[in-house]
């Protein structure tokens, strides 16, 4: 058998799926809110992530685009799930000082105590506590994401 067919386990992809994913998350790091309007009723998935762990999600609220991070908690993106280095999206925008992002989130059910390390540990080690820690104690998330699996 050639080893190029050989099964890994993993679903063999064509080009063009993995053209079309990249686009995606391209669009997402862009906050292109026209192509995900289109694209999640037409049944993109709305936790689509790449080969980092970083979903949409992930990406839009990383590169602040607020607006983007509302529509895919909308079509079902899940606030609380982590990349493959266990960061939330809400820490990863409490780093990047996006307050808009940070309100989307919480909103969206995101919980400040998910992830390592967690959006209410950011906030201290990033001097927010002013700004944050009595929205993020209030937060309707909290306490509602899932721990995150040990890592083997």
């Amino acid at each position: 058998m050639d080893p190029s067919q050989q099964s890994s386990g993993a679903p063999t992809l064509s080009p063009e799926v993995i053209a079309f994913a990249g686009r995606m998350y391209d669009a997402a790091r862009a906050g292109d809110v026209a192509v995900f309007e289109q694209a999640l009723p037409a049944g993109l998935p709305a936790n689509m992530t790449n080969e980092k762990g970083d979903t949409l999600l992930m990406l839009a609220a990383y590169h602040g685009h607020a607006e983007l991070v509302k529509l895919l908690i909308e079509h079902g993106a899940d606030p609380n799930r982590v990349n493959d280095r266990g960061q939330s999206p809400l820490a990863g925008a409490v780093f990047k000082k996006e307050d808009a992002v940070i309100e989307a989130l919480v909103e969206g059910g995101a919980d400040p105590d998910y992830g390592k390390p967690t959006a209410m540990e950011c906030i201290a080690l990033f001097q927010q506590e002013d700004v944050w820690k009595a929205k993020f104690e209030a937060a309707p998330g909290r306490g509602k994401g899932k721990p995150p699996s040990p890592t083997l």
